[in-house]
């Protein structure tokens, strides 16, 4: 290990930590990975250490890491045309467009392109208050939609407490249990479920409901499972009512959860799709509002008053049609499929090796390991929304992780097991093994 290569991994650190801001952390005590390269399902620090990236960064690099074809794709369209206006048109978005109506199911044939996650929501939250003329968004608590105000303010995730003063208005959360921790049965969970959610849309008045904004698999929250066949019946429940459906499908997309999109798994088509992360898989910032032939048919003789300064951006255009492309050619959709029940069987080995492993969570190769202090009470072994105190032991697991050299998203008491796509049986065998030695921390405080 030379001094050189010491130093410059350190100075990129410290210049990173005095002139840039860190999300969602302290400023102070960062300790960020300093990467050099990354290949496949690897980062490589400056000092060549291998690092799985078991969580696909933040769940996006669903084709992998350091894929030139999507590099080629880009030069090709910027030696070609790097810019033009969004009322202008391009090759590359003419063509995506195409591919993305081919690939969506029913009628959702439109696509208004966007920068990321945040802003598609944004987006389709706009469009649905636009196009139906209500003003209120229902949304499910444990769920996140995106870091901006409304994106924000729709999500149920805690991260949106501290901007509470400044939420965007006309926003419904609703509960919705989980057959982990629902101690009455899973015959009655559907059940309870769609009552609860029908009271919602009784008592908001459902004239005034705009739309019911949903992910198509949860993520973030902690991979929680839609009961059997609710989906289909908030489906009916809004056709019933003039209520639009927006599937959010920004991380569980483009294969994740082994269809193209999670929504698949619940036999429905909604009347708009949210998709970024999986469109470029983090190569470049982009994102997706797919819309119906119905709504956009309102819009042939009015203004659409919808429009971002990079919309419809053809590098963005160019990587996503060539991402869309690697998913088709290389089989990933399927190997998502293959590989996630090669985990779930590997982590049901694990189970008896390790009482602090409560629950596996997982739809194709978006699931989460939920830890917990005693398997009959189902205690967590860090609470909903953990205070710092509270995260001692899962904070030592991390910690143990990222020595053992892993990258994974750990959240609470979730580990999340999302690798990329193009994961193979020994990287699965690495990444649990990682874990396994890991979770013996959390064993230790089991009762």
């Amino acid at each position: 290990m030379s001094t050189k290569t010491i130093s410059e991994a350190t100075e990129i650190i410290q210049n990173s930590q005095d002139y840039t801001l860190f999300s969602w952390s302290k400023q102070k005590g960062t300790n960020p990975i300093a990467v050099k390269h990354a290949e496949g399902v690897y980062l490589y620090d400056y000092d060549d250490n291998r690092i799985l990236d078991f969580s696909s960064g933040l769940i996006n690099l669903n084709i992998g890491h350091g894929n030139q074809r999507i590099t080629e794709a880009v030069v090709k369209q910027m030696q070609a045309v790097s810019y033009v206006s969004p009322s202008c048109v391009t090759q590359a978005r003419a063509d995506l467009g195409k591919k993305l109506a081919e690939i969506c199911p029913g009628d959702l044939k439109k696509s208004f392109f966007t920068l990321c996650g945040a802003t598609s929501n944004e987006n389709a939250i706009k469009l649905a208050r636009l196009y139906t003329g209500r003003h209120k968004i229902i949304t499910r608590y444990q769920s996140y939609h995106g870091a901006t105000m409304g994106a924000i303010s729709a999500g149920g995730d805690p991260r949106r407490i501290p901007v509470d003063a400044q939420q965007a208005p006309n926003f419904v959360h609703f509960d919705l249990p989980y057959l982990y921790r629902w101690e009455y049965g899973e015959e009655n969970l559907l059940k309870e479920a769609v009552a609860s959610f029908e009271r919602v849309i009784a008592y908001e008045g459902p004239g005034t409901v705009a739309a019911v904004l949903l992910e198509g698999e949860s993520g973030t929250s902690g991979c929680l499972k839609y009961p059997k066949g609710f989906l289909k019946a908030v489906r009916e429940i809004t056709q019933k009512h003039g209520i639009l459906l927006i599937i959010d499908e920004v991380m569980s997309g483009f294969g994740r959860t082994g269809q193209w999109f999670g929504f698949q798994n619940h036999d429905i088509v909604p009347d708009m799709i949210v998709m970024a992360k999986g469109l470029t898989c983090g190569y470049l910032p982009f994102g997706c509002v797919q819309v119906s032939n119905k709504i956009a048919a309102k819009y042939d003789d009015a203004v659409l008053p919808l429009g971002l300064t990079y919309s419809a951006h053809p590098v963005c255009c160019a990587a996503a049609l060539e991402t869309i492309k690697i998913y088709e050619e290389d089989g990933l959709i399927e190997n998502a499929r293959v590989m996630g029940k090669y985990m779930e069987d590997q982590v049901e080995k694990l189970k008896a090796k390790h009482p602090s492993i409560g629950d596996f969570r997982n739809t194709g190769l978006l699931g989460c390991i939920e830890l917990v202090k005693n398997r009959k009470t189902k205690e967590p072994m860090a609470p909903f929304n953990a205070k710092p105190d509270e995260m001692t032991v899962m904070n030592k697991v991390a910690a143990k992780i990222k020595e053992l050299g892993m990258y994974t998203f750990v959240r609470w008491n979730f580990i999340f097991c999302a690798p990329p796509l193009i994961v193979t049986k020994e990287q699965i065998d690495e990444g649990l093994a990682i874990i396994s030695e890991a979770i013996k921390i959390a064993d230790e405080h089991t009762n």
